[in-house]
């Protein structure tokens, strides 16, 4: 063995904080099968090649939520080193503009006041986010 160790993969993500009118925020828990099961997450996903970050976040939400959104203003980008992968997340705020959200692609969904997050168990890569938001205190 040359004991010299393969890059770690990168991940590329396109994320959606999407509020509503009452100025809730829509989360989701993962699948518990999957990486990071069970934790609770902004909905999102990977960016295809070719893709803009907006592109990627309106695709992977009617994906994984049958619901249309609007996307606006970057949020922030967080890049986080994981053990086995590094992430870099490209946060949107996004607005909810019609469907009703449908677990599609995570075990179930609650639209959330951002000052009770806290009592969500999210990946380590979110509490930046979160964060963000409880300083914002989202307004419509």
């Amino acid at each position: 063995m040359s004991g010299i160790s393969s890059p770690k993969a990168h991940k590329k993500i396109g994320v959606a904080v999407i509020s509503n009118p009452k100025g809730k925020i829509l989360i989701d828990r993962r699948k518990s099968d999957g990486e990071m099961g069970g934790l609770w997450e902004f909905p999102g996903g990977k960016i295809e090649p070719g893709e803009t970050v907006e592109e990627c976040i309106e695709r992977e939400i009617k994906e994984e939520l049958d619901i249309e959104i609007t996307v606006s203003d970057r949020l922030t980008t967080i890049t986080h080193d994981y053990q086995t992968f590094t992430v870099t997340l490209y946060v949107h705020l996004c607005q909810y503009i019609r469907g009703k959200p449908q677990p599609i692609e995570c075990e179930e969904i609650q639209w959330v006041d951002p000052f009770l997050m806290n009592q969500y168990q999210f990946p380590q890569a979110n509490a930046k986010i979160i964060n963000l938001l409880q300083q914002r205190g989202i307004k419509q």
